[in-house]
């Protein structure tokens, strides 16, 4: 995640006083406003809990009046001690931080701890309410959410909740995944638009995880569902006999084996980004990424109009980095505004002696590192032959007293097969024929298009899709 104060603000206190108060952006939206005193008390419960070695350096207190270059000296101190707390393993991830920014988010949107009820979307646009309290962390709402589904416990930690924009055409901007230092509800409704839900999808990136899910019978309906979205969408590319085959499983009831078929697809549990610039091979390319199987792809459109594709390796990534900026936009009216620019950039290994940068420019760039970080977590895991599910925390306040009527609603009629009284689930049949990958390829052959792949996409020699 992307930590920066880039803003400060003068506020009124009690009694008509004044105080400059800090802006925290989180991947480049404001997550909350602080005061120094309050970073200052987060200081001093980390340096009594982990001890000053450990803890990075912080600004120190001023005697007189803080001078505008003083403000401005400060708020950088800050937000470079923000980072190196959030980047710390043990410190990044202790409860004292997240509690913090939690505690720090909700007072800023000034929202009171109250039960309220929130929606999550599943993968097929059927929505599921929970009651919850504003104040509850991703990981209740994500039990909740569970609990209501009837998913069970040891499955929860195979799926998340993202952030997502959805457009007046339908499509999916997945903002960002809701991360344990944020109120789902206070993020959802401080943006303040109808275009924002959080929807639920699973977390993992490798397929063979697939079969635990499928094992249940919920877990088989949401990946079922989310595979026919995914494929409505276009995220998946389909050819004419592919089509034929689901059309026929999904006529069957056979989820499993439209599952099982949907796994051959290309871009099978990728998550497609929308339409940005990047500088390879050539600088000022749109291009089109998604994320997947432990790869980013690439579907570029270079200058002449030729198109190309193509795939970086995680784990040919020597380091990527995300890096903000911001530009000044005059108006009319001689007024000023601020435009965030985001960039991801990583270093490749093109070939066994030469490493590369690679640079794209995009809103979402953020997404693509999380993304990025997730794979390289799960290949370690795997790698020391661990297990990706979660060991879900305990409330420290205990479980969330939820009324009887909510613990005794069950799934079954959210996920189940279809009926004539419900809404059904989109059937492949109206959309599925015209999914492809647009002015790629005419065929309906995914693997016609291998012929403009760029270089850089494939193993090399010596080099091993284990070797981190």
């Amino acid at each position: 995640m992307h930590f920066s104060i880039p803003e400060t603000e003068v506020r009124s206190g009690e009694n008509g006083s004044t105080y400059v108060a800090y802006n925290i952006h989180v991947n480049g939206v404001l997550h909350c406003r602080v005061r120094y005193s309050q970073l200052l008390g987060l200081h001093e419960q980390i340096k009594k809990e982990h001890g000053n070695n450990l803890v990075p350096a912080f600004p120190p207190k001023k005697i007189f009046t803080l001078t505008p270059n003083d403000v401005e000296q400060r708020r950088e101190q800050l937000e470079k001690y923000m980072q190196a707390v959030r980047q710390d393993p043990m410190l990044g991830a202790s409860e004292m931080f997240n509690s913090f920014l939690r505690k720090a988010q909700q007072e800023t949107q000034q929202i009171p701890t109250e039960e309220v009820p929130l929606e999550i979307y599943l993968s097929n646009g059927q929505k599921v309410e929970v009651n919850i309290l504003t104040s509850d962390q991703t990981e209740d709402v994500l039990e909740a959410v569970a609990s209501k589904l009837d998913l069970p416990d040891e499955l929860v930690g195979y799926f998340s909740l993202f952030l997502v924009r959805e457009g007046v055409d339908g499509g999916l901007t997945f903002v960002r995944k809701l991360q344990e230092f944020e109120l789902p509800y206070v993020s959802v409704t401080s943006l303040r638009s109808s275009e924002f839900h959080i929807i639920l999808r699973k977390s993992y990136w490798d397929t063979a995880y697939d079969s635990d899910v499928m094992d249940n019978r919920v877990g088989l309906n949401l990946l079922y569902a989310q595979t026919v979205s995914d494929i409505d969408r276009g995220w998946i590319l389909v050819n004419k006999d592919q089509h034929r085959q689901l059309k026929s499983l999904q006529e069957k009831g056979s989820k499993k084996e439209f599952i099982r078929l949907g796994q051959t697809l290309k871009y099978f549990g990728y998550i497609k980004f929308d339409p940005c610039v990047t500088d390879f091979p050539e600088k000022g390319c749109h291009v089109i990424v998604s994320a997947g199987n432990n790869e980013l792809n690439f579907q570029v459109k270079l200058p002449n109009e030729q198109m190309k594709e193509g795939s970086f390796k995680v784990t040919r990534m020597r380091c990527w980095r995300v890096t903000s900026s911001v530009t000044l936009t005059s108006t009319p009216s001689n007024t000023f505004g601020m435009n965030w620019n985001l960039e991801l950039a990583f270093e490749y290994l093109m070939s066994k002696d030469r490493l590369q940068w690679v640079t794209i420019t995009s809103p979402q760039a953020i997404m693509m590192s999380i993304c990025l970080q997730s794979m390289v977590d799960e290949l370690m895991v795997k790698k020391s032959g661990g297990s990706i599910k979660k060991m879900l925390r305990k409330r420290h306040n205990g479980p969330l007293h939820r009324s009887e009527s909510q613990q005794a609603v069950k799934s079954p009629p959210l996920l189940d097969s279809p009926d004539p009284n419900r809404d059904q689930i989109v059937k492949l049949s109206t959309k599925l024929s015209s999914v492809s990958l647009r002015g790629i390829s005419a065929s309906n052959s995914a693997n016609d298009i291998s012929g403009n792949d760029f270089h850089g996409n494939y193993a090399f020699e010596g080099i091993g899709d284990d070797d981190l």
